[in-house]
């Protein structure tokens, strides 16, 4: 939306009704405050009467975030980080009108976003500020969301500006998982560290696949006979895991809140050990070791998906592989099965 002078030496508003993608308008005037007032008095019409068009939509991002923080973000489990990662996409962005953000603001964002150039709100060092793909392809579909749920809602009538815009291809991670020697010589670490509360979490983690912060917010009244039930978990549901009748009675003496928390010491702890993990494990890697060791005992892809709370089984599959049998067929059904010796 801008008014003009032109080459003739008249002057021109140029303005579109409801932002991108609704009706443009353009007219020149003799004087600039003639442009100006006819500008003011078309929009001004606008609003007051609908069937010549809607009012222009000047709403910066930073406030359809909070709009949609308020009416459905603030139900979901992750809430608080959602929020904050969106407010990153907000800075990096430049908090621009949201009715002018196009396809190719957001490439740039991205491009941005990959070379460091754009504070993260973490860390001070803009070193830690490079993002990799992954991140930005999250970011991408928490924004995407934000203008889906506001127009399912009524609250966004023009297109989502993100449409049709395609995510970076992510490669699949590299997994770690701990064998039984490196199970024995974390559980050594976790009790020459000293902090109780830090070995009884990472054997809770790896008896039952939970996730760090589903283990260390858990309260006595979750513990019952030979199970524990995890509650307000990533995917929403609570889901109960029988334990070993050992960690049971370890655990049954405890009131109250169970554990202290204790990340940082984990940290801390697994530094002073030889174990080495895939780029970015940390306490992730006690639930892949549950998952792997489950699949490798014999245990049933879709018992696990139960037990991991996954809320689809293609992020269970990742863990297929490691059955006894996964693809056995291969050795016997290939086409030089029978020319051993050739």
């Amino acid at each position: 939306m801008a008014i003009s002078k032109l080459s003739s030496g008249e002057w021109q508003c140029d303005f579109r009704v409801d932002g991108r993608g609704s009706r443009r308008v353009r007219k020149s005037f003799s004087t600039k405050g003639e442009a100006v007032a006819y500008q003011s008095y078309y929009l001004g019409e606008a609003e007051d009467k609908p069937w010549l068009g809607e009012k222009l939509d000047r709403r910066r991002l930073s406030e359809l975030i909070d709009l949609w923080h308020k009416l459905h973000g603030q139900s979901l489990a992750a809430s608080k980080s959602r929020l904050a990662k969106l407010n990153i996409v907000c800075r990096g962005l430049g908090d621009p009108v949201a009715a002018d953000i196009t396809p190719k603001d957001w490439a740039h964002y991205r491009d941005q976003r990959l070379s460091g150039k754009i504070d993260n709100g973490y860390h001070a060092n803009p070193e830690k500020w490079i993002a990799k793909p992954i991140t930005v392809n999250r970011e991408h579909q928490y924004l995407d969301a934000v203008f889906n749920e506001l127009k399912r809602l009524g609250e966004w009538k023009l297109a989502n500006p993100l449409q049709g815009v395609r995510v970076f291809k992510e490669k699949e991670k590299e997994m770690s998982w701990l064998t039984d020697p490196e199970i024995k010589k974390l559980l050594e670490a976790c009790d020459a560290y000293g902090k109780i509360f830090l070995t009884r979490i990472v054997k809770v983690c790896l008896a039952t696949g939970a996730r760090w912060s589903e283990a260390e917010r858990l309260s006595r009244s979750q513990l019952s006979p030979h199970k524990l039930t995890f509650t307000k978990t990533k995917g929403g549901r609570n889901r109960t895991v029988p334990i070993p009748r050992w960690l049971y009675d370890e655990l049954a003496p405890l009131q109250g809140k169970m554990f202290h928390p204790c990340y940082q010491d984990f940290k801390k702890m697994l530094a002073l050990t030889d174990i080495e993990l895939a780029e970015g494990q940390k306490t992730h890697v006690l639930r892949h070791t549950f998952a792997s060791h489950f699949m490798m005992n014999g245990g049933n892809i879709l018992v696990l998906q139960k037990i991991l709370g996954h809320s689809n089984i293609r992020e269970t599959m990742r863990y297929a592989h490691f059955a006894p049998d996964h693809l056995e067929e291969a050795a016997q059904l290939n086409p030089i099965s029978s020319f051993e010796g050739y």
